[in-house]
């Protein structure tokens, strides 16, 4: 049996405090723009939790969409929610759905698809894709039509996540031998290493106002991003420099895949499991 404690770190005090413990595998916790609840993902299904409330998982309703992955998010208005689930395509597939809840919107044809990020301004979705073979960046807008490649093949690309301001992309790519972070422009351009650490390291997150990166660090020789494993969640400045360790957990896989700042950047969530 897994059990899951959804945790959320304070920046200022430097408290981990426990918002959730339950015998299920839950993952992957996201922060409404309004800051009251977290959506997370388990057992397929999509989830809500009130921070205000019981610490009681609610069913977000998903139509047909039955074995929900862990790569989820919300819009920045806080209208929709982006889902990545296999019960259409038989592999993952990215839809968008009402945050009440609705039936599905597909907006990726070609699968796998994992969505990760969503720029600011809405139009535009992030997310790896395996094509040929291959793992790359992708977006495409939020209707749906024609798929922008932004990465070229060199390693395995993954985990995109926009900066606040739209400009970069934050990723993790292999390109460079070991998994580590990277970034690059909006479309593609420039792109620059932000990690060279001999760690694995993987999913980083920018903070809403744009001072600090938060990304996940396996030991080196971890191949992908596997669970149940001593990890560490880190923090850098966005030019790469100041890479502190903040919390040292048992986790990976499910961790913190997805976007999951507090509105006001003085908060993350992330999810620990126990041996």
């Amino acid at each position: 049996m897994t059990t899951s404690t959804v945790m959320i770190h304070d920046l200022d005090t430097g408290e981990n405090n426990p918002v959730l413990r339950t015998g299920r595998l839950i993952e992957a916790p996201n922060w409404s723009p309004d800051g009251r609840s977290l959506v997370l993902n388990g057992e397929g299904r999509l989830y809500r939790l009130m921070l205000d409330g019981e610490g009681e998982l609610v069913e977000i309703d998903a139509g047909f969409a039955k074995n929900c992955n862990n790569d989820h998010g919300i819009s920045p208005d806080g209208s929709r929610l982006v889902i990545s689930d296999s019960t259409e395509a038989g592999q993952s597939c990215i839809y968008t759905l009402p945050a009440s809840g609705g039936p599905p919107y597909r907006v990726t044809e070609n699968v796998p698809s994992y969505w990760h990020g969503w720029s600011p301004d809405g139009r535009t979705l992030a997310y790896c894709a395996k094509r040929d073979g291959v793992f790359d960046i992708y977006t495409i807008d939020i209707d749906g039509g024609a798929e922008r490649r932004l990465t070229d093949g060199t390693g395995h690309n993954d985990g995109p996540d926009y900066s606040p301001d739209g400009h970069w992309i934050w990723f993790n790519s292999s390109r460079s031998g070991l998994m580590q972070i990277w970034r690059m422009r909006a479309d593609g351009g420039d792109l620059q290493q932000m990690t060279d650490d001999g760690n694995a390291n993987w999913f980083p997150h920018p903070s809403p106002d744009g001072t600090l990166v938060l990304y996940l660090a396996y030991a080196p020789g971890v191949d992908g991003h596997p669970r149940d494993h001593d990890v560490e969640l880190k923090l850098m400045a966005p030019d790469g420099t100041g890479a502190r360790t903040i919390v040292s957990l048992f986790g990976g896989q499910g961790s913190i895949n997805v976007p999951c700042w507090s509105p006001d950047g003085g908060r993350f969530a992330f999810v620990q499991y126990e041996r």
